[in-house]
């Protein structure tokens, strides 16, 4: 969705005579009230909505008092929804809603209201389906004409006011040939057609409100449906996730594959997203474990391809305008296909995806340019402005817009230029001049660098999109060359075009961040964005202990205590619920919605990998287990006990908060994985994990939910794709344990080892004749009898290597399967029971692992093992503690 879009639906037929019946009632008429409203956006939490306190125009907060208003004296809703680091939000706030003539027809005539879409994704779904699906695109800010009744009756996204359509900056080159009706015009027609034919407003909505409740069941009820490249009609009530194979793979990524700019990495044509949910489903394609049949399915050659096209698209954007080259991190997308001219905002739960994707393809591929964009992102994640450090949780994100310096408060003379200087424009703060580049690097040493970043005299900013000139002889940074060519180039050596270049970066960041003012930064605290944060430090902490520990454990820590934060301020002690959105000391009214919930499952999850510790996974359960009562829907109309997929928001919804209009249930992904998807890795996850069927049945009613339309359109679901796998071929497991182990035991090592595999092999839910839940491979821990090879032991190793030796290798035994929700990863400490015993108690299978245990004279740690659990079976890989003995030599050294 591009910001900006124009609208391009038509308002109900104004020329259709009005029912005069109910035009005659006086509750129908719609009563004008200059005066009577006041502007309430400075009572909001949220940093978008309290940025309009100033307008002219009375805006009210999404709640029960607006609403009434509306159904009291009978007026159309006017709900514009936005979010603080949207460009075109702002363009629109400036040019309209501080115009006295538009402010004067919305609080006459209609109830204006400023919502934070940040805040309610659950409302600006409903309406942004509407405007997507009658204008053929949407974006924000988000503009809705509705009943007091909350039904849509016109919608679109920026409006010019009668003097901005010639500053318009376009977002497509031929942007200024397209007509545009003004925003007062929009006003005065909807404001007439209101008081002339209400009745046909009302009827069309509530037409328009069915259709878009029938679009949101399809695929999760049992309405027929036409398969699009077959011509058949699927009865849906026919479709389960039996119908789902893996060959839906092979189908999603010819469809990436025909779409891939080869020239320029990405997908499509601009503007270009990121889009991280569809580069990890690429990347995952040769992540499954070996024994799964997707590279056969897929093709080896298209596994390798699929990963090369996101090494490429990865490159091209750390290379492009869409990074910040002198500060870190990206901005939310490019406007042009070549990943150089972004909007300039930068977005929290971006950079949390993005950091994910980079440690997947760096770990794919060891590329040097990979692990440079993590550490970047990394370095953006841990340092504010994102960060805060009063809270240690995450803000959502830095504007789009700045001043281009900061304003001489000495001087008293006034000109147009400190007119200029005081008025925010985009990307300001990251834009330079050659003349800049001189200034403050030198002759030679700007030279270098303008050519290292693109940097040219007249700009480097096509004028197709600037008409108004805003970036007139700005530049956007961009690597345009390497410095092997520049050394070539410029007579020197390349160590020192590298030293030129890293020196420039110092001086040039050091300048920004003294002489210009920064883009302002929302302030609030999101649940779930911070869950998507965590679960991507709390992985790089993992991903890169080898290469830089300080680093990794930077990344662990600020993980940890941003999830501290979040269950200490923004999750209900008693019942579990989590509120969204924490600011300022107090959290708000928001409810959290099924992403919050996932997210944070998700990144709990991850946590216990990067610590195994089994309180993160007793958290993850009890989160799962909230989703389930509160958000689970039971609305399948042959088998009413079976569950059909995740609201986004939960029953009840918190009194005094209005619902949305409509209940939706989120299955496709878009610029934020999306909620259903996550839920089925997480329930996949846990019911390895905890042993529980549960979770493996609730993870295929889900994914049966969407069966219908992933069959037709695999592509939007990639996130639940790794549920089919994930439920067609079984998860892994891979158990590290830690024991003491008695020179003196009279049991000998082959019976120890005997009695723990029949022990647990009692115990399998195989054995006890539980049902399989899986179509192909076991849901459940089943390990059967082996006598190993006698354990390798050591009397020079400490227990902190010995625990670090057999953590590192049940990670490398995981492998980069670990990535897709088909293997998961615990440790049973023997020498520690109380760091497992929540899990040993929840999961009764891994009791086995602690029988036979003794303890030396000592009581110390003298071996590890790991047990790679899959298809019914265990295999045992010796962990080599001589080798855990010399690292700690080395650590002394």
């Amino acid at each position: 969705m591009v910001e900006g879009q124009e609208p391009s639906a038509k308002p109900v037929d104004a020329g259709t005579s009005r029912k005069p019946a109910e035009m005659k009632s006086p509750a129908a008429q719609a009563v004008n009230l200059p005066g009577l409203l006041v502007n309430r956006a400075g009572e909001s939490k949220s940093p978008y909505v309290r940025s309009h306190k100033s307008n002219p125009v009375a805006w009210q907060l999404w709640d029960t008092d607006a609403i009434a208003l509306a159904k009291k004296y009978n007026r159309l809703i006017f709900l514009s929804i936005g979010y603080s680091a949207c460009h075109w939000c702002h363009v629109m706030a400036r040019e309209s809603f501080s115009c006295k003539d538009v402010a004067a027809i919305l609080n006459e005539s209609f109830i204006p209201i400023k919502l934070d879409r940040e805040e309610r994704p659950d409302v600006d779904d409903v309406y942004m389906n509407y405007v997507e699906a009658t204008n053929g695109s949407g974006g924000w800010p988000l503009n809705v004409f509705l009943t007091p009744d909350l039904e849509p009756v016109f919608g679109g996204t920026y409006w010019p006011s009668p003097d901005s359509a010639s500053n318009l900056a376009t977002v497509v080159p031929t942007r200024e040939e397209i007509p545009m009706i003004s925003f007062i015009e929009i006003l005065e027609k909807l404001r007439d057609l209101w008081e002339t034919q209400q009745w046909r407003c009302r009827e069309s909505a509530r037409g328009i409100t069915q259709q878009l409740k029938e679009f949101a069941e399809e695929g999760t009820h049992s309405t027929p449906a036409k398969d699009e490249k077959k011509g058949a009609v699927i009865d849906k009530t026919e479709v389960t996730s039996r119908d789902l194979e893996i060959d839906l793979l092979e189908e999603t990524y010819q469809n990436f594959a025909a779409r891939f700019d080869t020239y320029h990495g990405g997908f499509g044509l601009a503007p270009k997203f990121p889009m991280p949910s569809n580069l990890s489903f690429l990347l995952r394609l040769a992540r499954y474990p070996s024994s799964a049949p997707v590279a056969d399915i897929v093709g080896y050659d298209e596994c390798k391809y699929a990963t090369q096209m996101v090494v490429e698209t990865l490159i091209a954007m750390a290379r492009g305008g869409l990074h910040d080259h002198l500060g870190h991190g990206f901005a939310r997308y490019s406007i042009t296909a070549d990943w150089g001219l972004p909007h300039f905002e930068k977005m929290l739960s971006d950079q949390a995806q993005l950091l994910d994707v980079y440690l997947d393809a760096f770990e794919a591929t060891r590329h040097p340019e990979l692990l440079s964009a993590v550490f970047d992102l990394i370095g953006y994640l841990t340092s504010p402005p994102i960060l805060s450090p009063e809270t240690n949780a995450f803000y959502c994100s830095e504007d789009a817009d700045s001043l281009p310096a900061r304003p001489d408060s000495s001087s008293s003379n006034h000109s147009d230029k400190d007119d200029a200087v005081n008025h925010k424009h985009e990307g300001a703060f990251y834009t330079w001049t050659l003349r800049e580049f001189v200034n403050i690097l030198g002759t030679r040493d700007a030279e270098v660098c303008a050519r290292y970043w693109g940097v040219e005299a007249d700009g480097n900013i096509p004028r197709d999109y600037d008409p108004a000139d805003e970036f007139l002889n700005q530049n956007v940074l961009s690597v345009r060359a390497t410095p092997s060519s520049l050394a070539r180039d410029f007579g020197l050596s390349e160590e020192e075009v590298v030293k030129i270049i890293k020196h420039a970066r110092k001086r040039l960041d050091e300048h920004r961040r003294t002489r210009r003012v920064p883009p302002d930064v929302d302030d609030k605290i999101v649940a779930g964005w911070n869950g998507l944060a965590i679960h991507a430090l709390a992985k790089a902490s993992i991903v890169i202990s080898a290469i830089d520990e300080d680093r990794a454990r930077t990344c662990l820590e600020v993980a940890e205590k941003c999830m501290q934060f979040v269950r200490r301020e923004m999750i209900d002690k008693e019942s579990g619920q989590i509120w969204r959105v924490w600011r300022h000391g107090t959290r708000t009214r928001t409810p959290g919605f099924a992403e919050d919930y996932a997210y944070l499952t998700h990144a709990a999850i991850r946590l216990y990998y990067a610590t195994f510790d089994d309180e993160y996974l007793q958290f993850a359960d009890k989160l799962q287990v909230y989703l389930n009562k509160h958000f689970l829907s039971y609305d399948d109309p042959i088998d009413p006990d079976k569950s059909t997929g995740y609201f986004t928001t939960p029953s009840p919804f918190p009194s005094g908060v209005p619902p949305p209009l409509l209940r939706l249930k989120q299955g496709t992904d878009s610029a934020h994985p999306a909620a259903n998807g996550i839920i089925v890795q997480n329930l996949l996850r846990l019911s390895h994990l905890l042993n529980d069927e549960k979770y493996a049945k609730l993870a295929e009613e889900t994914v049966t939910a969407f069966a219908a339309e992933i069959l037709q359109h695999p592509f939007l679901f990639v996130n639940l794709l790794d549920g089919v796998v994930g439920l067609e071929i079984g998860v892994k497991g891979i158990v590290g344990v830690i024991r003491n182990k008695s020179e003196n035991a009279k049991v000998s090592e082959e019976k120890k080892k005997t009695d723990t595999a029949q022990n647990l092999e009692s115990q399998s839910p195989r054995a006890a004749g539980a049902e399989d839940v899986g179509r192909r491979g076991s849901q459940t821990q089943e390990y059967a009898r082996r006598t190993p090879e006698r354990l390798t032991e050591s009397k020079s190793a400490t227990a902190e290597s010995i625990r670090s030796a057999v953590i590192s290798e049940a990670h490398k035994a995981a492998g980069h399967s670990i990535s897709t929700c088909t293997t998961t990863v615990a440790l049973i400490d023997c020498s520690q029971p109380e760091k497992s015993a929540w899990l040993r108690q929840r999961n009764s299978l891994l009791q086995g692992f602690m029988n036979g245990n003794n303890t030396d004279d000592t009581g110390a740690v003298t071996h590890g093992e790991i047990f790679v659990c899959e298809e019914g079976t265990c295999k045992l890989i010796e962990v080599d503690v001589d080798m855990a003995a010399q690292m700690d030599q080395l650590h002394l050294k």
